[in-house]
Protein backbone atom coordinates (compact mmCIF):
# COMPACT_ATOMS: atom_id res chain seq x y z
CA UNK A 1 0.00 0.00 0.00
CA UNK A 2 0.94 3.72 -0.24
CA UNK A 3 3.72 4.68 2.11
CA UNK A 4 4.09 8.01 3.68
CA UNK A 5 6.04 9.62 1.17
CA UNK A 6 5.02 12.13 -1.24
CA UNK A 7 3.75 10.68 -4.32
CA UNK A 8 6.48 10.39 -7.26
CA UNK A 9 6.28 12.41 -10.72
CA UNK A 10 9.42 12.56 -12.93
CA UNK A 11 9.48 16.61 -12.83
CA UNK A 12 7.91 17.54 -9.93
CA UNK A 13 9.13 19.17 -6.59
CA UNK A 14 7.88 17.89 -3.50
CA UNK A 15 6.93 20.46 -0.98
CA UNK A 16 4.62 20.45 1.84
CA UNK A 17 1.49 22.54 2.48
CA UNK A 18 0.48 24.82 5.30
CA UNK A 19 -3.75 25.05 5.24
CA UNK A 20 -4.85 27.93 7.64
CA UNK A 21 -8.67 27.61 8.43
CA UNK A 22 -11.38 29.60 8.03
CA UNK A 23 -15.00 28.63 7.30
CA UNK A 24 -16.48 28.16 4.14
CA UNK A 25 -13.53 30.46 3.23
CA UNK A 26 -11.71 27.23 3.21
CA UNK A 27 -13.31 26.72 -0.43
CA UNK A 28 -10.52 29.03 -1.74
CA UNK A 29 -7.87 26.80 -0.51
CA UNK A 30 -9.85 23.83 -2.47
CA UNK A 31 -9.48 25.78 -5.54
CA UNK A 32 -5.43 26.36 -5.15
CA UNK A 33 -5.24 22.64 -4.48
CA UNK A 34 -7.20 21.37 -7.26
CA UNK A 35 -4.75 23.71 -9.32
CA UNK A 36 -1.99 22.40 -7.93
CA UNK A 37 -3.21 18.82 -8.17
CA UNK A 38 -4.37 19.48 -11.50
CA UNK A 39 -0.88 20.71 -12.81
CA UNK A 40 1.28 17.97 -11.57
CA UNK A 41 4.37 19.87 -11.24
CA UNK A 42 4.90 19.95 -7.34
CA UNK A 43 4.50 16.64 -5.22
CA UNK A 44 2.99 16.74 -1.94
CA UNK A 45 5.02 15.43 1.13
CA UNK A 46 3.50 16.93 4.25
CA UNK A 47 0.08 18.68 5.28
CA UNK A 48 -0.09 20.74 8.37
CA UNK A 49 -3.77 22.13 8.87
CA UNK A 50 -6.46 23.78 10.76
CA UNK A 51 -10.76 24.00 10.82
CA UNK A 52 -11.50 24.16 7.60
CA UNK A 53 -7.74 23.23 6.49
CA UNK A 54 -7.95 20.13 8.51
CA UNK A 55 -11.36 19.24 6.02
CA UNK A 56 -8.85 19.73 3.23
CA UNK A 57 -6.17 17.66 4.37
CA UNK A 58 -8.05 14.88 5.26
CA UNK A 59 -10.26 14.75 2.08
CA UNK A 60 -6.85 15.53 -0.14
CA UNK A 61 -5.11 12.52 2.08
CA UNK A 62 -8.57 10.58 0.97
CA UNK A 63 -8.76 11.03 -2.71
CA UNK A 64 -4.56 10.83 -3.06
CA UNK A 65 -5.08 7.11 -1.47
CA UNK A 66 -7.48 6.22 -3.09
CA UNK A 67 -6.93 8.02 -6.86
CA UNK A 68 -4.39 9.87 -6.98
CA UNK A 69 -4.15 13.43 -7.60
CA UNK A 70 -7.15 13.32 -10.12
CA UNK A 71 -9.01 11.25 -7.27
CA UNK A 72 -8.07 14.25 -4.77
CA UNK A 73 -9.38 16.70 -6.76
CA UNK A 74 -12.40 14.57 -7.50
CA UNK A 75 -12.54 13.93 -3.72
CA UNK A 76 -12.29 17.48 -2.90
CA UNK A 77 -14.94 18.48 -5.20
CA UNK A 78 -17.26 16.09 -4.30
CA UNK A 79 -17.00 17.01 -0.33
CA UNK A 80 -17.66 20.90 -0.67
CA UNK A 81 -20.79 20.26 -3.17
CA UNK A 82 -21.86 18.14 0.01
CA UNK A 83 -21.16 20.90 2.17
CA UNK A 84 -23.71 23.11 0.42
CA UNK A 85 -26.56 20.42 0.17
CA UNK A 86 -25.99 20.27 4.33
CA UNK A 87 -26.55 23.82 4.12
CA UNK A 88 -29.54 23.57 2.79
CA UNK A 89 -30.88 21.21 4.74
CA UNK A 90 -33.35 21.94 7.83
CA UNK A 91 -30.87 23.65 10.69
CA UNK A 92 -30.25 20.49 13.56
CA UNK A 93 -29.95 23.99 15.94
CA UNK A 94 -34.14 24.67 15.40
CA UNK A 95 -34.48 28.51 15.44
CA UNK A 96 -31.34 28.92 14.20
CA UNK A 97 -29.78 29.18 11.17
CA UNK A 98 -27.20 26.41 10.23
CA UNK A 99 -23.70 26.88 10.78
CA UNK A 100 -22.94 26.08 7.50
CA UNK A 101 -24.46 29.53 6.87
CA UNK A 102 -26.91 30.23 3.88
CA UNK A 103 -29.01 32.40 5.94
CA UNK A 104 -29.89 34.99 2.90
CA UNK A 105 -28.51 38.59 1.43
CA UNK A 106 -27.70 41.35 2.72
CA UNK A 107 -24.44 43.25 3.77
CA UNK A 108 -21.73 44.75 1.31
CA UNK A 109 -21.71 42.11 -1.64
CA UNK A 110 -24.12 39.53 -2.56
CA UNK A 111 -22.16 36.48 -0.74
CA UNK A 112 -22.39 38.49 2.77
CA UNK A 113 -25.32 37.79 5.16
CA UNK A 114 -24.32 40.93 7.58
CA UNK A 115 -27.46 43.06 7.62
CA UNK A 116 -29.59 39.60 7.17
CA UNK A 117 -32.32 39.64 10.15
CA UNK A 118 -31.66 35.78 10.54
CA UNK A 119 -27.97 36.92 10.92
CA UNK A 120 -28.44 39.65 13.00
CA UNK A 121 -30.76 37.46 15.63
CA UNK A 122 -28.12 34.91 15.83
CA UNK A 123 -25.05 36.51 16.44
CA UNK A 124 -27.20 38.48 19.26
CA UNK A 125 -27.55 34.73 20.11
CA UNK A 126 -24.48 33.36 19.75
CA UNK A 127 -23.67 35.94 22.23
CA UNK A 128 -26.09 34.87 25.04
CA UNK A 129 -26.30 31.30 24.57
CA UNK A 130 -23.64 28.65 24.33
CA UNK A 131 -23.81 25.65 22.63
CA UNK A 132 -24.35 23.64 25.48
CA UNK A 133 -27.71 25.46 25.90
CA UNK A 134 -28.82 25.83 22.01
CA UNK A 135 -27.52 22.41 21.12
CA UNK A 136 -27.93 20.06 24.11
CA UNK A 137 -27.87 17.23 22.04
CA UNK A 138 -24.37 18.13 20.59
CA UNK A 139 -25.27 17.88 16.92
CA UNK A 140 -22.55 18.50 14.78
CA UNK A 141 -23.41 18.47 10.91
CA UNK A 142 -19.96 18.33 9.71
CA UNK A 143 -19.72 14.87 11.34
CA UNK A 144 -21.86 13.15 8.76
CA UNK A 145 -20.37 15.01 5.90
CA UNK A 146 -16.23 13.76 7.36
CA UNK A 147 -17.98 10.50 7.76
CA UNK A 148 -19.33 9.72 3.96
CA UNK A 149 -15.82 10.93 2.74
CA UNK A 150 -13.08 9.82 4.56
CA UNK A 151 -11.96 6.49 5.75
CA UNK A 152 -10.24 7.65 8.44
CA UNK A 153 -9.38 3.92 9.16
CA UNK A 154 -7.85 3.38 5.98
CA UNK A 155 -6.34 6.59 6.22
CA UNK A 156 -4.25 6.06 9.52
CA UNK A 157 -3.04 2.95 7.74
CA UNK A 158 -2.04 3.84 4.44
CA UNK A 159 -1.47 7.82 4.61
CA UNK A 160 -0.11 8.68 1.11
CA UNK A 161 1.31 11.84 2.80
CA UNK A 162 2.43 12.98 6.32
CA UNK A 163 -0.79 14.71 7.93
CA UNK A 164 -0.50 16.96 10.79
CA UNK A 165 -4.01 18.63 12.19
CA UNK A 166 -3.98 21.19 14.66
CA UNK A 167 -6.26 21.48 17.94
CA UNK A 168 -6.15 23.63 21.03
CA UNK A 169 -6.64 22.57 24.63
CA UNK A 170 -8.71 24.65 25.82
CA UNK A 171 -7.85 23.54 29.64
CA UNK A 172 -3.95 24.19 29.45
CA UNK A 173 -3.91 26.46 25.99
CA UNK A 174 -1.12 24.20 24.87
CA UNK A 175 -1.14 23.31 20.80
CA UNK A 176 -2.25 19.80 19.78
CA UNK A 177 -0.91 18.04 17.17
CA UNK A 178 -2.98 15.68 15.44
CA UNK A 179 -0.60 12.99 13.72
CA UNK A 180 -1.08 9.31 12.31
CA UNK A 181 -2.64 6.86 14.65
CA UNK A 182 -4.16 9.88 16.06
CA UNK A 183 -5.76 11.61 12.65
CA UNK A 184 -9.72 10.54 13.32
CA UNK A 185 -13.14 12.22 12.40
CA UNK A 186 -12.51 13.46 15.97
CA UNK A 187 -9.38 15.05 15.79
CA UNK A 188 -10.49 16.69 12.84
CA UNK A 189 -13.87 18.26 13.97
CA UNK A 190 -11.27 19.16 16.97
CA UNK A 191 -9.57 21.14 14.94
CA UNK A 192 -12.63 22.73 13.27
CA UNK A 193 -14.62 23.26 16.63
CA UNK A 194 -15.33 26.84 16.91
CA UNK A 195 -16.59 27.44 20.36
CA UNK A 196 -19.73 29.96 20.12
CA UNK A 197 -21.15 27.03 18.07
CA UNK A 198 -20.10 23.72 19.20
CA UNK A 199 -19.12 22.02 22.28
CA UNK A 200 -15.38 21.34 22.92
CA UNK A 201 -14.80 17.81 21.66
CA UNK A 202 -13.42 15.36 24.09
CA UNK A 203 -10.57 13.11 23.04
CA UNK A 204 -8.98 10.93 25.61
CA UNK A 205 -10.29 12.86 28.66
CA UNK A 206 -8.90 15.91 26.91
CA UNK A 207 -11.14 18.59 25.24
CA UNK A 208 -10.21 20.84 22.54
CA UNK A 209 -11.54 23.40 20.03
CA UNK A 210 -10.45 25.27 17.03
CA UNK A 211 -6.72 25.02 16.52
CA UNK A 212 -6.51 28.32 14.84
CA UNK A 213 -5.53 30.16 18.47
CA UNK A 214 -2.55 28.54 18.53
CA UNK A 215 -1.88 27.30 15.04
CA UNK A 216 -3.04 28.48 11.86
CA UNK A 217 -1.36 25.98 11.09
CA UNK A 218 1.35 24.96 12.72
CA UNK A 219 4.60 25.05 10.49
CA UNK A 220 7.25 23.54 13.10
CA UNK A 221 5.89 19.59 12.26
CA UNK A 222 6.37 20.55 8.62
CA UNK A 223 10.01 21.79 9.19
CA UNK A 224 10.75 18.71 11.85
CA UNK A 225 9.42 15.93 9.92
CA UNK A 226 9.39 16.17 6.13
CA UNK A 227 12.31 16.34 3.83
CA UNK A 228 11.23 18.75 1.48
CA UNK A 229 12.82 22.31 2.47
CA UNK A 230 9.55 24.29 0.78
CA UNK A 231 6.36 25.18 2.93
CA UNK A 232 3.70 26.75 0.99
CA UNK A 233 1.76 28.34 2.93
CA UNK A 234 -2.25 28.70 1.94
CA UNK A 235 -3.45 31.91 3.61
CA UNK A 236 -6.95 32.60 4.15
CA UNK A 237 -7.11 35.02 6.92
CA UNK A 238 -6.01 38.19 5.06
CA UNK A 239 -3.34 39.21 7.10
CA UNK A 240 -3.48 43.21 6.26
CA UNK A 241 -6.90 44.93 6.04
CA UNK A 242 -6.86 48.49 5.45
CA UNK A 243 -8.93 50.70 7.75
CA UNK A 244 -10.32 50.90 11.28
CA UNK A 245 -13.34 48.40 12.04
CA UNK A 246 -16.05 50.30 13.42
CA UNK A 247 -19.13 47.67 13.83
CA UNK A 248 -18.66 45.07 16.78
CA UNK A 249 -18.74 42.58 14.02
CA UNK A 250 -16.53 44.35 12.05
CA UNK A 251 -13.97 44.67 15.54
CA UNK A 252 -14.63 41.01 16.17
CA UNK A 253 -13.82 39.74 12.88
CA UNK A 254 -10.60 42.07 13.27
CA UNK A 255 -9.83 40.84 16.47
CA UNK A 256 -10.33 36.77 15.21
CA UNK A 257 -8.16 36.83 12.28
CA UNK A 258 -5.03 38.97 14.06
CA UNK A 259 -5.42 35.92 16.81
CA UNK A 260 -5.89 33.61 14.39
CA UNK A 261 -2.44 34.89 12.46
CA UNK A 262 -0.55 35.36 15.46
CA UNK A 263 0.25 32.01 16.12
CA UNK A 264 2.08 31.57 12.37
CA UNK A 265 3.75 35.16 12.44
CA UNK A 266 5.26 33.84 15.77
CA UNK A 267 6.35 30.94 13.53
CA UNK A 268 7.77 32.70 10.43
CA UNK A 269 9.39 35.27 13.01
CA UNK A 270 11.61 32.28 14.46
CA UNK A 271 12.35 31.01 10.74
CA UNK A 272 13.28 34.22 10.07
CA UNK A 273 16.27 34.72 12.72
CA UNK A 274 17.41 30.91 11.67
CA UNK A 275 17.39 32.41 8.17
CA UNK A 276 19.19 35.19 8.61
CA UNK A 277 21.64 33.13 11.17
CA UNK A 278 22.24 30.83 8.29
CA UNK A 279 22.38 33.73 5.66
CA UNK A 280 25.01 35.70 7.85
CA UNK A 281 27.46 32.69 8.14
CA UNK A 282 26.90 32.17 11.58
CA UNK A 283 25.39 28.93 11.57
CA UNK A 284 25.70 26.20 8.78
CA UNK A 285 22.83 24.70 6.97
CA UNK A 286 23.75 21.47 8.25
CA UNK A 287 22.93 22.30 11.40
CA UNK A 288 19.93 24.40 11.32
CA UNK A 289 17.35 23.31 8.49
CA UNK A 290 16.89 25.99 6.20
CA UNK A 291 13.09 26.39 4.97
CA UNK A 292 12.07 28.31 2.13
CA UNK A 293 8.34 30.03 3.13
CA UNK A 294 5.98 30.60 -0.03
CA UNK A 295 2.86 31.88 0.29
CA UNK A 296 -0.74 31.40 -2.07
CA UNK A 297 -2.73 34.43 -0.46
CA UNK A 298 -5.34 36.78 -2.07
CA UNK A 299 -5.70 39.57 1.10
CA UNK A 300 -7.45 41.87 -1.46
CA UNK A 301 -10.31 39.36 -2.03
CA UNK A 302 -10.57 38.31 1.11
CA UNK A 303 -10.99 41.83 2.59
CA UNK A 304 -14.01 42.36 0.01
CA UNK A 305 -16.09 39.68 1.75
CA UNK A 306 -18.43 40.33 4.82
CA UNK A 307 -17.73 39.60 8.02
CA UNK A 308 -20.85 36.82 7.78
CA UNK A 309 -19.67 35.02 4.47
CA UNK A 310 -17.34 32.82 6.36
CA UNK A 311 -20.87 31.09 7.21
CA UNK A 312 -22.03 31.29 4.03
CA UNK A 313 -22.06 27.53 2.48
CA UNK A 314 -23.91 28.13 -0.81
CA UNK A 315 -22.64 27.07 -3.85
CA UNK A 316 -22.56 29.55 -6.15
CA UNK A 317 -19.81 31.11 -3.64
CA UNK A 318 -18.02 28.32 -2.71
CA UNK A 319 -17.40 28.04 -6.25
CA UNK A 320 -16.86 31.44 -7.01
CA UNK A 321 -13.68 30.95 -3.82
CA UNK A 322 -12.77 27.76 -5.64
CA UNK A 323 -12.32 29.54 -9.18
CA UNK A 324 -10.14 33.09 -7.00
CA UNK A 325 -8.20 29.99 -5.98
CA UNK A 326 -7.00 28.17 -8.69
CA UNK A 327 -6.67 31.38 -10.46
CA UNK A 328 -4.33 33.12 -7.33
CA UNK A 329 -2.30 29.57 -7.75
CA UNK A 330 -2.15 29.76 -11.60
CA UNK A 331 -0.56 32.66 -11.16
CA UNK A 332 1.55 31.60 -8.40
CA UNK A 333 3.16 28.62 -10.02
CA UNK A 334 3.86 30.82 -13.10
CA UNK A 335 5.97 33.16 -10.92
CA UNK A 336 7.36 31.27 -8.71
CA UNK A 337 7.64 27.53 -9.60
CA UNK A 338 11.52 27.98 -10.93
CA UNK A 339 12.37 28.80 -7.07
CA UNK A 340 11.22 25.98 -5.40
CA UNK A 341 14.22 24.39 -3.79
CA UNK A 342 16.23 27.33 -4.35
CA UNK A 343 14.91 30.64 -2.01
CA UNK A 344 11.56 31.51 -0.28
CA UNK A 345 9.47 33.83 -2.06
CA UNK A 346 8.16 35.33 0.28
CA UNK A 347 10.40 38.25 2.07
CA UNK A 348 10.14 36.66 5.66
CA UNK A 349 11.97 39.47 7.09
CA UNK A 350 9.91 42.06 5.90
CA UNK A 351 6.50 40.17 6.10
CA UNK A 352 6.81 39.16 9.63
CA UNK A 353 8.96 40.98 11.47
Amino acid sequence: MASKKAPSATNSKPVSLALQGGGAHGAFAWGVLDKLLEDGRVSIEGVSATSAGAMNGAVLAQGLLNGGPEGARKALTAFWHDIAKASEKSSPFKKLPSPFGNMGGGGSDKHTLDNSPMYLMTDLMLRILSPYQFNPMNVNPLRDVLKSHVDFNALRAHCPIKLYMCATNVETGKIRIFKDADVTIDAVLASACLPFLFQAIEIDGQHYWDGGYVGNPAIYPLIYNCESADVVIVHINPIIRKGVPKTASEILNRLNEVSFNSSLMREMRAISFVTSLIESGKVSPTDLKQTFVHSIRSDETMTELGVSSKLNADWEFLCFLKERGREVATDWLRDNYDDLGTRSTVDIHQEFQ
